[in-house]
């Protein structure tokens, strides 16, 4: 029974520090682009939280072997990524990183140890060190429900990697079984959430992975369809502009009508229709035409 538990957690140490490597991608592009963007750093800060009370669990419990060699190299991986966060943080963002460091990374473990070791006597200092770990990992496994509501919500898988989900859940499954194995309750009950969470993250993903190419979430589509409703409307505004300045451009382009071949024309037609003695009295002097005087009452 010894020998199948130390395999099984090999098996748990290997799967957890795949899950603690998985940033590393992230921190490679952090490092080449010098700077963290959007990325936010406590879930770095509180994993290195974990990993080193699990460390301390580890510690003082006589098979805390695989724990301890697990959780020292999960803190060492965290321990980097909170640095090259410090490292390349804007400046507000960088002193917000720096004072949660303090605070949980390195004054709340420091109570805490201190606490355990002056204050706690016996077999109550390893459970309230356990419980307190236990707390913690319930907690980071927790945090996936806001991305399952998520992924309910939009019917979208995008928010929610397969590769990240499944390695959280084998990770619980296997140390749910190592627990059962060593009977660590410490262990035992919050990878056992995680597994029930975990498998609910698998089912998720089966559910809507279909569905993510063609489905849009709500604020997505409304978005969208807002956005085409303005660029009809404005594309609708530029035609009907277009159309009244063709309009005013075309009556500009008119021929305009021309004072003097009116009067030409009417002055031949009544010329035609007068009798000898009137067309003498009544045609207009040369020099009127040219001034452009119509009136034909000149004496």
């Amino acid at each position: 029974m010894a020998s199948l538990s130390f395999i099984i957690g090999i098996i748990g140490n290997v799967i957890s520090i795949l899950v603690f490597a998985s940033p590393i991608k992230t921190f490679w592009w952090v490092v080449k682009k010098k700077s963290t963007e959007n990325y936010n750093g406590v879930p770095y800060i509180t994993t290195l939280l974990s990993t080193s009370l699990w460390t301390f669990y580890g510690t003082m419990n006589p098979d805390g072997l695989l724990v301890v060699t697990l959780n020292v190299t999960g803190a060492i991986f965290q321990l980097i990524y909170v640095t090259l966060f410090l490292i390349y943080a804007p400046k507000d963002k960088k002193i917000k990183t720096a004072k949660l460091v303090a605070v949980l990374d390195v004054g709340f473990p420091g109570v805490l140890i201190a606490v355990t070791l002056l204050a706690i006597h016996g077999n109550t200092r390893l459970a309230f060190v356990g419980i307190l770990c236990a707390v913690l990992t319930i907690g980071m496994y927790a945090s996936h429900l806001s991305v399952m509501r998520t992924v309910i919500r939009t019917k979208s898988v995008e928010y929610m990697p397969f590769l990240l989900s499944f390695f959280l859940f084998l990770n619980a499954g296997v140390w749910s079984a190592y627990s059962l194995l060593v009977k660590d309750i410490y262990i035992g009950v919050p990878n056992a959430i995680g597994f029930v969470l975990g498998s609910a993250q698998l089912i998720l993903y089966v559910i809507y992975k279909n569905k993510s190419a063609s489905a849009k979430s709500p604020e997505a589509m409304e978005e969208e369809g807002s956005a085409h409703l303005v660029k009809g409307g404005i594309e609708m505004h530029s035609l009907e502009d277009d159309l009244k300045n063709r309009s005013l451009n075309k009556c500009r382009s008119l021929p305009k009508p021309q004072v003097g071949r009116q009067y030409s024309l009417q002055k031949i037609m009544k010329t035609l229709s007068l009798t000898p003695y009137e067309l003498q009295s009544s045609y207009p002097l040369h020099s009127d035409v040219e001034d452009g005087n119509t009136d034909t009452d000149h004496p």
